[in-house]
């Protein structure tokens, strides 16, 4: 400034520039010539790049020019502003300079001396910066202050610039409140309300907001009930309030007064550059937080809302409020938060309010934890050697500290080495003996990593180190020193329980076999023992016996001396049984297949005998010449021995070779191989010392049976085994007893898979090879390890080719043995498909001709069901299997399911037990590797082959019927649905699954089967309902009927009866819905309802039986007196000890081999073990000895012997007492013997409906027939509830009367009642006299039936 009294001007001039262009301002042609020749510019220039622009090639560029001008008299300003006002624009800088184009001239800044200073103010729509309002003084103005504002005024002008600013457009969101009542139509923007409103309430807007400086628009924007709250918008700069309250009056005048606006509700919400500042920028939690608002406008009436949890925020111990006015320009409000928490997370509002105008300003916070990335748990070996734990933030901040702390029953310090800048911190410490002695071993310290952020957050990670002693091992001191055969064990002792893992080497590094070894902790430490159970020459070696602890391996060493010595099964005897004349000898040899330096010797009965030793090729054999003159006498039998003895004088013995010394005249057979023999004897030979054609591979395996028929032998069967499948079965079991066997196993299935396809075609020769072939995979079967799908493919190479047609000949002669081969092959499949595991896919499938398998594998997820199909053409057989993914996913990830189907082997698995039904469609096999525990139900469908045939049944093989040899079982099987080509199964369970013909018996659903639970369960509730009704009778009449001895005994059998056959009534019903339904303990449930059904239904029995010797001991002892505890002492010793006794002899028999029960019902076993004869044969008997009995008693009393002259009453209960037995054992015994008919297969429908009809009366025959048809019981009834009794007393005097029925005759209802008793139209009424104990046998009773 050159002179405190000028007047400045200062002005913008935009302008392009094009590149490669200079800037020539030549002020002359844009203002008046004398007043800038009397007036020279005094100043400087500012060129500042603002943005480049688009334009055609050379780029054009757009630049803003400050012009600042200075003059003494003001009153030329107006003349410039005019000029400049005057000017239009674009226009060109100068003639010469086409390149520079000028857009516009603005003035922004004014200058005037006020007193002894320069008072500089914007122009409308210009502000200054914030930083000159910050730096410089300020001074007053009026009418010309936007809201809020008090920096439009400088004193001086800055004196590096820039000069006021262009202040940018504000939309004020503006609302006011008409006092008329609103209307839904003004909710409705195309009604004639909502336009009408919208017109005239704009008209009058505009013409009072346009005296605003820069008003542009303004737009009404709706309407909401509260009387008509009008909300509009205005666009223009911010306005001061004083001129918005004039605007406000404008509005008012212009508008309608019917419109009823009230002044008072004018407000303005707006926002103008506020600072929002949030610190930290990364807030953790626990942190203290600022979030600062600071505002141009000067106002302390500030306010702080939570959105999240729509409330005002308050002074409180977490939260402060503080908000100042700095140096009379800016309002600065202040939030902070202490130890922040995720729920302050949210979005906050700083609202200030001035006059009708409301700033807000929103800004949303995010918290986080402080997320550390560590090992949670560490094993540590205190063997001094340095180990680091590692910790780092997962969002890397400006830390305050990482801290590291311990807590635990030991101390081992350590040094940290921290990096702030990465947020990583390191703690290394070394733990030696000192620090974790043997008896901390296992002891766990926390170690905690902590970050410190600066603003006071804290957030640790624990870190479970385990520090455990380095482990001494002592191993079993003692020399080991066995020969093969026998067992031996190492232990291994470790004074340190805690271990990662467990196991032993061999000395050339290769695993031992887990299930040789055990190991287990205590308290003291732990220990290992390796156990083998037949040594073999594998086993001779050095073993390690290995504790591993993370890195850390701790070892002890053994060396195992195995001395050769052949094993029984290894040692061939030749012969294995011969006959021998008196006179005779007989050359006896044992071979084996390599040559030791063996002791061998004979014995011979008491007898030892040298060995001479004959050498061929590989096999060696030891002979001796038996004499049978050696022996004392002639004809016997012996047993001959061979004992092999190894260096280290341990001995094995052959098996033995029987010895039939017989005369010589006897022997009609003569052989030079097999030997001699008299006619029809039989006689095994080792198939190598046979005339069976010898291989040229080796020696042949089994046996050939010969039988002596005339004077020849002949061959009976031929179990001869080729030399390739020997060799295999040999290695098998040599196989289970190595102790690598889990890796030798892949190798053995590849050879075994080769080896049979080329024999194949000598099975016929050799039929033993495939008895073999199935016990090898049987042995291989029981190896514990996992098969991967080359191993299963080597297997199922294998069974492809013993299952194809041309062998089926060969299995019908395996069919003979007393072992089912077929059921064996079946299981060993079983045992590997549950071994079965594919690591590469989810899904396996393996075709074969006569084999096919699908698996798969349950991955984490949600499970996909299990649908697999199986398609053989050759054999025109299909099948499907399904699981659903319901029952997949209880399953634990990894568990594979394995479905393996058969075309053939329908025709090789035995018939079931009863020999009738045979499968006729695939098996299909399905395993699951996992252990179920719950119902786990799977679907199939199977080809029927025979429509037209007998009723399909779903069965699974039970590997557990015909004791253990395997049979089809039809329990937890049931048939779904029956088309023309195909049959539908759903079973509870997993195994083998196929259908059988079976056209007698009902299948699950039949109509047959409906009919017969109906029948039962009516029958069992009436007879429950009469049993009961017999026991209240009898309790009702016991004093009344129970006069004398006889008719005593017989109640007591009655309600004995009643009470044991409503107890097996009961029973049944349990054991009906423990069969229907599945229970966790089912087949401990059965046993237990099948054992009481047994003996109280045996009870009923005997107690009929105890009534009718009762009865024969009355008329055939007439003079014989038993007093009536002895009788009670016998009766319920026969009526519940003797069905006791039965019941637990069979149940103690049948259940521990798992065959007491059946297996489709809870009831007695049939197929099995016949236990049922354990009750039909004591009920038949009962009722033949009861039935005879009756035959004599009533014989008896028809035609008395001399003497015989029981008493009236005696006669009349005896008389009674042989019709109940005529009555209730024929009921009883029918009864049963139909069940026994049901028993047996093919009985026909008639016997079972009639067996249910009979057996579920029962109880109501009991009822009608031993109780109410006793007419002393009716007479007691009527006497009891008879009217009379009611009406009048009678005297207990003996007297004959007449007297009236209960019911008059003349009621159809009394006439049923008293024919149903035998009544006519009176009855006699007597009272017995009283008797004295002498008299007891011939006392009054009263008839029980007429």
């Amino acid at each position: 400034m050159k002179s405190p009294r000028r007047t400045t001007l200062c002005f913008m001039i935009v302008v392009i520039y094009f590149s490669q262009a200079t800037l020539n301002l030549n002020l002359e042609s844009i203002v008046h010539p004398s007043i800038l020749h009397e007036h020279e510019p005094a100043g400087k220039e500012s060129l500042r790049q603002k943005r480049a622009v688009a334009s055609s090639s050379p780029t054009a560029e757009e630049y803003t020019v400050d012009v600042e001008i200075s003059f003494e008299n003001a009153s030329v300003l107006e003349s410039i502003k005019a000029s400049l006002h005057s000017l239009s624009f674009p226009s060109q800088g100068n003639s010469t300079d086409q390149a520079t184009t000028i857009l516009s001239i603005e003035v922004t800044t004014v200058c005037r001396p006020t007193g002894n200073e320069i008072w500089c103010s914007c122009e409308t729509g210009y502000k200054w910066p914030q930083e000159h309002c910050l730096q410089n003084l300020t001074c007053q103005e009026h009418d010309s202050v936007p809201a809020g504002h008090q920096c439009s005024c400088l004193k001086g002008l800055p004196p590096k610039g820039p000069f006021c600013q262009l202040q940018g457009d504000v939309t004020l969101r503006m609302s006011v409140r008409l006092n008329v009542g609103f209307q839904e139509d003004l909710k409705n923007t195309s009604s004639a309300l909502y336009r009408s409103y919208k017109t005239d309430l704009e008209t009058a807007f505009w013409k009072g907001y346009s005296i605003l400086p820069g008003f542009k628009l303004v737009t009404v924007t709706g309407f909401r009930p509260g009387s008509v709250v009008v909300t509009y918008e205005v666009q223009t700069t911010t306005p001061s309030p004083d001129l918005m309250h004039k605007a406000n009056e404008q509005v008012m005048q212009n508008l309608n007064q019917t419109y009823k606006m009230d002044y008072s509700s004018f407000q303005v919400v707006t926002s103008n550059e506020t600072k929002f500042t949030v610190i930290p920028e990364i807030i953790f939690e626990g942190d203290t937080v600022n979030l600062v608002c600071e505002n141009e406008v000067l106002s302390s009436n500030v306010s702080w809302h939570h959105v999240e949890r729509h409330s005002d925020i308050q002074n409180s111990s977490r939260f402060l409020v503080y908000t100042t006015v700095l140096n009379n320009m800016t309002s600065v409000s202040r939030l902070t938060i202490y130890n922040i928490t995720q729920g302050d997370a949210g979005e906050y509002i700083c609202k200030l309010t001035l006059d009708i105008f409301e700033y807000e300003y929103r800004k949303k916070i995010d918290v986080t934890p402080i997320r550390i990335v560590a090992t949670e748990e560490m094993k540590v070996t205190c063997d001094n050697s340095p180990v680091s734990l590692n910790c780092c933030s997962e969002i890397n901040v400006n830390w305050s500290a990482i801290e590291w702390k311990q807590e635990g029953k030991i101390s081992v310090p350590g040094n940290p080495e921290t990096d702030l800048e990465s947020g990583c911190s390191r703690y290394t410490f070394r733990a030696d003996g000192t620090q974790c002695p043997s008896g901390s071993a296992g002891t766990t310290v926390i170690y905690a990593c902590e970050f410190v952020s600066i603003h006071g957050a804290r957030g640790s990670k624990n870190i479970e180190v385990t520090f455990t002693s380095v482990a001494n091992l002592t191993i079993t001191p003692d020399p080991i020193s066995v020969s093969e055969g026998q067992n031996f064990s190492i232990k291994c002792i470790s004074d340190v329980g805690n271990y990662d893992e467990v196991y032993w080497n061999t000395s050339a590094g290769i695993k031992i076999h887990q299930k040789f070894y055990t190991a287990r902790r205590s308290a003291a430490g732990a220990e290992s023992v390796l156990t083998v159970k037949t040594a073999t020459r594998e086993w001779n070696g050095t073993y390690h016996c290995i504790f591993r602890y993370k890195k850390s391996y701790s070892v002890a060493t053994k060396d195992v001396m195995v001395h050769p010595l052949p094993l029984e099964p290894d040692i061939m005897v030749d012969p294995l049984e011969a006959t021998v004349p008196c006179k005779g000898s007989r050359h006896f040899r044992c071979c084996i297949q390599e040559d030791k330096d063996y002791k061998v010797t004979f014995q011979v009965d008491s007898l030892s005998f040298p060995a001479e030793k004959e050498v061929n090729g590989k096999q060696v054999c030891y002979k001796h010449s038996f004499l049978a003159s050696s022996v004392s006498w002639c004809p016997m039998k012996l047993d001959i021995f061979c004992h092999f003895t190894n260096a280290a004088n341990n001995s094995v013995r052959s098996s033995a070779m029987k010895i039939n010394l017989v005369p010589g005249e006897k022997i009609m057979c003569r052989d030079p191989t097999i030997g001699v023999g008299e006619p029809g004897k039989v006689i095994q030979k080792l198939c190598q010392f046979s005339d069976v054609p010898r291989s040229p591979a080796g020696p042949t395996g089994g046996t050939v049976t010969y039988k002596c028929v005339g004077s020849h032998w002949e061959v009976k069967k031929n179990d001869c085994i080729s030399a390739p499948i020997h060799s295999l079965l040999q290695l098998a079991k040599a196989l289970i007893k190595s102790p690598c066997q889990d890796t030798k196993l892949p190798t053995y299935l590849k050879n075994l898979s080769v080896s049979t396809g080329k024999v194949k075609h000598e099975v016929s020769s050799f039929p033993g090879s495939l008895g073999a072939i199935i016990k090898i995979l049987d042995l291989l079967s029981t190896i514990p390890t996992q098969v991967n799908s080359e191993m299963m493919t080597n297997i199922l190479s294998t069974v492809n080719t013993i299952l194809s047609k041309p062998m089926l000949s060969t299995w019908k002669v395996s069919q003979q043995q007393p072992t089912n081969q077929s059921s064996q092959l079946l299981d060993s499949v079983e045992r590997f498909s549950r071994a079965l595991w594919s690591e590469d896919s989810t899904f396996l499938s393996i075709n074969q001709t006569n084999v096919q398998m699908r698996s798969m594998i349950i991955k984490p997820g949600h499970p996909k069901p299990y649908k697999q199909s199986f398609v053989f053409s050759d054999s025109d057989l299909w099948g499907n299997v399904a699981i659903e993914k319901c029952e997949l996913g209880s399953l634990p990830w990894g568990s594979s399911v394995v479905t393996v189907a058969f075309p053939t082997l329908k025709t090789i698995l035995t018939q079931d037990s009863q020999g009738k039904n045979v499968a006729n469609s695939l098996v299909m096999t399905t395993t699951v590797s996992h252990n179920i525990t719950m119902p786990f139900q799977i679907s199939m469908t199977f080809k029927n082959i025979n429509p037209s045939g007998g009723e399909p049944q779903c069965v699974f093989w039970n590997f557990s019927l015909a004791n253990h040899t395997g049979g089809w079982d039809s329990s937890g099987c049931e048939v779904r649905r029956v088309d023309r080509d195909s049959v539908s199964c759903i079973c509870d369970h997993l195994t083998s699954f196929s259908i059988l013909m079976s056209p007698d018996s009902p299948y699950p659903g039949s109509l047959l089967e409906i009919l017969l639970d109906i029948i039962s369960y009516i029958g069992l509730c009436f007879s429950i309902l009469s049993l009961a009704a017999c026991l209240v009778v009898e309790a009702v009449v016991w004093k009344s009927v129970t006069k004398n001895r006889t008719s005593y005994m017989r109640h007591i059998c009655i309600v004995n009866i009643a009470a044991s056959l409503l107890v097996a009534d009961i029973w049944f019903i349990v054991a009906a819905a423990i069969h229907d339904h599945f229970y966790p303990l089912n087949n401990t449930a059965c046993v237990a309802a099948t054992f009481f059904i047994h003996f109280f239904y045996l009870s009923v029995f005997f107690w009929m039986l105890t009534l009718g010797l009762m009865l024969f001991y009355r008329l055939v002892f007439i003079l014989h007196d038993t007093s009536k505890s002895i009788q009670k002492t016998i009766a319920f010793s026969l009526g519940y000890g003797c069905p006791l006794v039965i019941s637990v002899i069979t149940v103690g028999a049948t259940q521990p081999q798992e065959v007491y029960t059946r297996k489709n019902a809870c009831w007695l076993n049939w197929e099995d073990t016949k236990a049922l004869l354990a009750f039909v044969i004591p009920a038949l008997i009962i009722v033949v000895v009861n039935m005879t009995i009756t035959v004599v008693v009533i014989s008896k009393i028809l035609r008395p012997s001399i003497g015989d002259k029981p008493s009236k009453q005696e006669k009349s209960s005896l008389f009674q007492i042989s019709k109940s037995i005529g009555v209730l054992t024929p009921l009883l015994g029918l009864t049963w013997g139909f069940g026994l008919a049901t028993v047996f297969q093919g009985s026909n429908a008639v016997f079972h409906i009639i067996f249910t009809l009979l057996n579920a009366f029962q109880g109501l025959f009991i009822l009608l027939f031993g109780c109410l048809w006793d007419q002393k019981v009716q007479e007691t009834l009527l006497k009891k509830f008879s009217l009379s009794r009611w009406s009048s007393q009678h005297s207990k005097s003996t007297s004959l009367g007449s007297s009236t029925p209960v019911f008059s005759m003349s009621s159809p209802i009394s006439r049923r009642f008293n024919n149903l008793f035998g009544k006519t139209g009176t009855y006699n009424v007597s009272t017995p006299e009283t008797s004295s104990s002498s008299l007891e046998n011939t006392s009054s009773a009263y008839s029980l039936l007429n």
